[in-house]
């Protein structure tokens, strides 16, 4: 089995014996990545792209904002599958079954968001390949907001384990081509009622 149908395996069954609304990140709202988004002042017809966003409400909420060109990508199926079922068919939103590691974006967005998908990868090759389909996804000058777990956050999560980092951690790792905008730290609780330190940035990516 390769490294894609793994992740894939592994984050289907996540969410097939959990539920949508029982894995660990659940949020009924997503509110600080609506708050940082906002600050950056984006035009609603900014094209976004949901890093493993599969069954986020987030493309619902920024739909009711009046974004109209939103794709969420998803290593897993069922997540995606969740996602669709409720925001309906819309063309306004793209549904991307793809492994973000070998995925080729084929346009560019003005906003990259991610909740908790760059702290799985552990490895530093990895995370360069992350680096490089975001700076290559993005429009230039274009927007990113990026949460993580926080330093004295867990140290594995779903099975796996990750990568912590602090505000000056994720600066240093995303390089001098990030242009900070604002930072926040939130106390994230789990369906199961544990609290899950994460560190969030947002910010724009300058062209090389």
């Amino acid at each position: 089995m390769t490294r894609s149908a793994e992740r894939s395996r592994h984050w289907d069954d996540a969410y097939s014996i959990r539920g949508a609304q029982g894995v660990s990140w659940f949020q009924s709202e997503p509110a600080v990545s609506l708050e940082l988004i906002d600050s950056l002042g984006l035009d609603p017809a900014t094209p976004v792209v949901d890093i493993g966003g599969g069954a986020s409400v987030l493309a619902d909420r920024l739909l009711g904002k009046g974004y109209n060109d939103i794709s969420v990508l998803d290593v897993s199926e069922v997540a995606l599958n969740a996602g669709r079922r409720r925001v309906g068919d819309t063309p306004c939103v793209r549904w991307l079954h793809e492994d973000l590691l070998s995925w080729s974006p084929a346009r560019r967005y003005g906003l990259w968001h991610d909740r908790a998908v760059f702290h799985f990868l552990t490895d530093e090759e990895d995370q360069g390949v992350y680096l490089e389909k975001m700076r290559s996804a993005l429009t230039p000058g274009g927007a990113l907001v990026l949460a993580t777990f926080a330093d004295d956050g867990p140290e594995h999560c779903s099975g796996l384990p990750v990568a912590r980092y602090s505000v000056d951690q994720l600066l240093t790792r995303l390089g001098s081509r990030f242009e900070l905008t604002a930072s926040r730290r939130e106390l994230h609780a789990t369906p199961g009622g544990a609290l899950q330190p994460f560190t969030w940035i947002a910010g724009t990516v300058r062209s090389a």
